[in-house]
């Protein structure tokens, strides 16, 4: 599941979350060294079915995270700079001209049609985020990202050399609940085909 960034990579690199930055993974021994860090790893290995502390899983993890980070950016994008334009030149053609039409007719139809067209591109925005905010595959990979996060803090705030905001991913408080459910789902479809 390589994409062309991945393969410009080191062997233990990934790009966080801050762009193009290159960051070296911190083995899992160091994290293992830190007493109340490997706890906090053994509890989430249960709960969340992953290997916080081998080295192959945590990378391919976070290349997926950064991944996962990628489409929803694109998605965004996609759908969202159409809306604001949309939106704006609506508001905008409302403000200059529209508004100072005659008759009420002419004014409440263009307020129905800007209305659905916004409307429309509204909802493709929505159904878009949806699709990627709301996959169970891609809500397990964030649950198992933000809980690297935090037990990577955890190591750090005890004196491992850890750098600071690694592995650059934020909480993601929203999308990170973890589906068992989903674990053994299909790979989604939204990837054609590749597996999170």
């Amino acid at each position: 599941m390589d994409t062309g960034e991945n393969r410009d990579l080191g062997e233990w690199q990934f790009i966080g979350r801050r762009g193009s930055d290159v960051v070296t993974l911190v083995g899992g021994s160091v994290i293992a060294a830190v007493p109340e860090a490997r706890q906090a790893a053994d509890k989430a290995r249960d709960e969340l079915r992953f290997d916080f502390l081998d080295d192959h899983a945590v990378l391919a993890l976070l290349r997926r995270r950064h991944e996962d980070e990628e489409d929803m950016f694109k998605a965004g994008f996609a759908q969202g700079v159409p809306l604001a334009f949309v939106g704006l030149g609506a508001i905008l053609y409302w403000g200059g001209v529209a508004q100072y039409w005659e008759t009420a007719v002419h004014r409440t139809a263009y307020l129905a049609v800007a209305a659905a067209v916004v409307g429309t591109q509204f909802f493709f925005f929505v159904r878009s985020a949806m699709a990627l905010w709301g996959d169970p595959v891609r809500q397990n990979l964030r649950a198992r990202a933000r809980k690297y996060r935090e037990i990577t803090h955890i190591a750090r705030r005890r004196g491992a050399e850890i750098p600071p905001h690694y592995p650059h991913y934020g909480p993601y408080p929203f999308a990170a609940r973890f589906r068992p459910e989903a674990d053994t789902a299909v790979p989604s479809e939204s990837r054609g085909g590749d597996e999170y």
